[in-house]
């Protein structure tokens, strides 16, 4: 890499600790230095879990933090900032006017050098100083005019390169080439490129073969003012498009821009239009599950393998047009659709003719039976029972998936009712200031958040081929899901009977102290699982290893006999 901007660098930012929910940067180890995953048994009540989890919370300083309409209560570091329009063009302009001081050119000559340059000011200043006379004529910013304009003072008439009429001096513009053409035909050459698309950008000298570039001075001078605005608008657009740590906001009619500070962190980010998502593929946050894996989910959820599958599994071919059939009730006698209208036993697929009494009537077949004991059949139906077994592995993972992601959507709805209608109640008839109910709206956030984890880790276990892992998998999910449901439990239902009362009780202070437990707590367990996920569940390897170990040393001691002791096993979901 030749420049900073190759390596992705951002804008200088505050840093400092922060409450990291995916970092898994607390000290929650045993002695044995395994990861201590804090689970506890459902059985358990939810007060002792929360004065368990108590003890385990670590404090951490926040040092930056956006304020948006709807936050994630699963924090990271952040590691990007969110861009208005106006922010944009600050930066922009800044760029511009710094290119143009340390090179000692005109606003004009830096804005076409950044634009060729893909906005890199740092790319800008290498290429310049290792080679300006190559840099000159490569982009177009030329020291001298190819040609000579005489001025008016010094009479005669200019032929226009376009039209090819003349006209004096004064009626004739050129760019830094010196090739005249007219006012009206730069005119229409402006227009006609810029209504052509963001190629107006680096527009050239009309006249053919020639570099020059055509500046914004051209563009503000001969422009109509719907062209400007289009022309302004391609401009600041390129400078996030061709910016490689710049992204707009894919929410529609977002008009936000991220910056992005690579290589530290998260992917995920949020806009302050309040959709989050990954700044690397662009699709809705999906931490902690890769891209790829992402790409693949989507793909798979668009395409047209699992209705094959689903053909396959539940529908055997006509043995005449080959047109696929289901079965759904009735006998074994089955009839193709016209024009076919072909007539055959569902079974063994032989024309109907040969059925019959003797064949074992409506319900069987009897030639099906003789030929699937010779092994007849066996490749067909072991095709139909592989397919069916797909489809059936497909269809759990997207209900669950799908399933999170309405849970997730009905949510962001019940918090904006508890902010809009329930906190202000609940204030009323308890007594209780509205500051002192934040852990209603932390408690839903905290849901939101977990419910996008939980939707992505589906898609993440569909693909999960190992089975020990598979194994691990499934409890640290089952552990944060049950934790979820607690909480989704106490915040959805319990709250409505405090709702409803007739003055302040102390079970209402009760009830607020064990949601922000189970808030808490919620959290811990998809740290976790999150934790997990991103470290490829490597203590499955971790604590495989060990077990070898220690039964290793176990069977010297007693001699390779059973010794006594017992086994855990991982908890089922």
């Amino acid at each position: 890499m030749d420049s900073e901007d190759d390596l992705l660098n951002a804008h200088d930012m505050e840093s400092g600790e922060e409450d990291d929910f995916y970092s898994g940067e607390t000290d929650d180890y045993s002695e044995g230095g395994e990861p201590d995953y804090g689970f506890v048994e459902e059985d358990v009540d939810d007060s002792v879990m929360i004065a368990s989890h108590r003890s385990q919370v670590v404090k951490f300083a926040t040092c930056y933090r956006f304020e948006l309409r709807l936050v994630s209560s699963l924090r990271f570091e952040v590691n990007y900032v969110v861009l208005k329009e106006e922010d944009i063009r600050r930066h922009q302009k800044d760029d511009i006017g710094q290119v143009s001081m340390v090179l000692s050119i005109s606003e004009v000559e830096a804005s076409v050098l950044l634009l060729h340059y893909h906005w890199s000011v740092s790319k800008v200043h290498d290429e310049w100083f290792a080679d300006e006379e190559r840099v000159r004529k490569t982009v177009g910013i030329l020291d001298a005019p190819v040609i000579v304009i005489p001025t008016p003072d010094d009479g005669g008439e200019l032929t226009c390169g376009i039209c090819f009429e003349t006209f004096p001096p004064e009626e004739i513009l050129s760019v830094a080439c010196g090739h005249p053409f007219c006012c009206t035909c730069w005119t229409g050459y402006i227009s006609t490129t810029i209504n052509g698309g963001p190629g107006c950008l680096m527009l050239k000298c009309p006249e053919p073969s020639c570099p020059a570039a055509v500046g914004q001075d051209m563009f503000e001078k001969l422009a109509s003012k719907e062209d400007k605005e289009k022309y302004y608008r391609y401009f600041i657009r390129s400078y996030v498009e061709d910016n490689r740590k710049m992204k707009w906001c894919p929410a529609p009619g977002c008009e936000h821009a991220i910056d992005f500070a690579a290589g530290t962190g998260s992917y995920d980010v949020s806009c302050l239009c309040s959709h989050s998502f990954c700044w690397n593929c662009t699709e809705e946050a999906h931490r902690p599950v890769d891209c790829d894996t992402v790409a693949q989910w989507i793909r798979k959820n668009s395409a047209e393998s699992e209705n094959m599958n689903w053909i396959l599994a539940n529908s055997k071919p006509c043995p005449k047009c080959k047109r696929p059939i289901e079965k759904n009730h009735g006998c074994m006698h089955m009839t193709c659709t016209p024009p076919c209208k072909y007539e055959f036993c569902w079974l063994c697929l032989n024309a109907w003719t040969d059925h019959g009494e003797r064949t074992g009537g409506f319900y069987a077949c009897n030639k099906y039976e003789a030929g699937k004991q010779e092994g007849r059949y066996d490749e067909a139906e072991k095709r139909r029972e592989m397919a069916k077994n797909s489809l059936e592995r497909y269809t759990h993972y997207y209900e669950r998936w799908a399933s999170n992601q309405t849970s997730r959507q009905k949510a962001m709805v019940d918090l904006e009712k508890a902010r809009s209608e329930k906190i202000e109640k609940l204030s009323d008839i308890h007594g209780t200031p509205e500051s002192q109910l934040k852990c209603i709206t932390e408690a839903w956030l905290q849901i939101i958040e977990c419910r996008r984890v939980l939707k992505w880790t589906y898609a993440y276990g569909y693909y999960l081929p190992d089975h020990d892992k598979k194994q691990f998998f499934e409890y640290l999910q089952g552990e944060a899901e049950s934790g979820l449901e607690r909480l989704h439990k106490c915040v959805e239902k319990e709250l409505e009977v405090f709702l409803v009362a007739e003055g302040p009780s102390d079970d209402f202070n009760h009830f607020r102290t064990k949601l922000t437990g189970l808030t808490s707590i919620t959290k811990t367990y998809f740290e976790n699982l999150v934790k997990a996920l991103e470290n490829g569940l490597a203590d499955v390897d971790t604590q495989g290893a060990s077990s070898k170990s220690t039964n290793s040393k176990s069977s010297k001691t007693n001699g390779g006999g059973k010794g006594k002791g017992s086994s855990k096993s991982p908890a089922k979901t």
